[in-house]
């Protein structure tokens, strides 16, 4: 962790920072090119105009559906999950006619498509069946963390495993299965209630709210659908 730093009369080219908490940053003097960020934006002042609303308001003109990713009420998350699952059914059919070994190619060095659902099946278990469900390990040994996980989180994993897309839907659909029977069953006490697990594994946290652990799914699956739509893009033009 780098903290009270300064940097003054200094060339910056060429970096890549990544799964990065840049915060109380103050940059003046500036020569901001050939510059592209891929994250949340909070409080970001370009020039006197803080960018993160304007961003937002593009993103969700450009994607309509992506405003209702952020619900507070039972039906809007219902109806948020609906729209996921459309989408990703679309996403894994388009999957489906590229040759299998380009699902496990990452583009520059993010994850491979196969890889991304690996991810996404294990934020599913964490954050719904075991903050949600209260089971305290319910990872299956495919599930992929995210990379800079530290050991001891309660499951082991092998980043490089090439499972078939298959295996890995089969994971998916369970997982599936689990988050609409919290959406079906829930109300609107259960929404505004916390969880506190405390178990060995990740994460521990006390009174945590129930809404957020299923924000954090649609995020989840929201944002990762983006990158592999955008990688199989990449991926169709260079194959």
């Amino acid at each position: 962790m780098q903290r009270g730093a300064s940097f003054y009369r200094v060339r910056v080219a060429d970096v890549r920072v990544r799964a990065a908490e840049i915060r109380g940053v103050r940059m003046s003097g500036v020569e901001l090119v050939d510059v592209e960020i891929d994250g949340e934006l909070r409080n970001v002042a370009v020039n006197g105009v803080d960018i993160a609303p304007l961003v937002e308001a593009e993103l969700n003109r450009r994607m309509p559906e992506r405003a209702a990713m952020r619900p507070d009420t039972v039906d809007g998350f219902r109806a948020a999950w609906t729209i996921l699952e459309r989408l990703w059914a679309g996403t894994i059919a388009r999957a489906r006619t590229f040759p299998p070994e380009l699902l496990h190619r990452g583009v520059g060095d993010e994850w491979s498509f196969i890889q991304t659902l690996r991810h996404l099946n294990y934020a599913r278990a964490t954050w719904v069946d075991r903050m949600i469900r209260g089971d305290p390990a319910p990872w299956h040994d495919l599930d992929l963390p995210w990379d800079e996980a530290p050991d001891g989180i309660g499951h082991s994993w092998d980043r490089d495993a090439r499972p078939s897309l298959d295996e890995v839907l089969a994971v998916r659909d369970v997982r599936s299965a689990s988050v609409r029977g919290v959406l079906d069953s829930l109300t609107a006490d259960q929404l505004a209630s916390t969880v506190t697990r405390t178990d060995p594994g990740w994460p521990q946290l006390t009174d945590f709210p129930v809404a957020e652990c299923l924000r954090v799914v649609l995020n989840e699956e929201w944002e990762h659908r983006h990158y592999a739509e955008r990688d199989l893009t990449v991926l169709e033009k260079e194959n």
